[in-house]
């Protein structure tokens, strides 16, 4: 354990950010699973899921919970399962 108060209250903030951060990843992980599972059904609401799929993403990138890079890579991805969905 740290034995400096600013030690402390850096390991306090870690624990903080790692739980805060492990939410978002699986938030954006169940995302992506409901979107994966709506293009295999050609649900009508692809769109919708996309959209929000892209939102949560963008603003764990944003927040810099996910490198930006990471969040493009899995737009692209995503977006290219979604419209293959749509076309056919």
């Amino acid at each position: 354990m740290a034995n400096h108060k600013s030690s402390v209250k850096r390991a306090k903030q870690d624990i903080k950010k790692q739980n805060r951060n492990s939410q978002v990843k699986n938030s954006i992980k169940t995302w992506e699973k409901k979107l994966i599972k709506a293009v295999q059904e050609k649900s009508e609401n692809i769109a919708a899921l996309l959209q929000e799929y892209a939102s949560q993403v963008m603003k764990a990138s944003s927040k810099g919970v996910i490198n930006k890079n990471t969040a493009a890579r899995k737009m692209s991805r995503i977006s290219k399962k979604a419209n293959t969905a749509k076309t056919k």
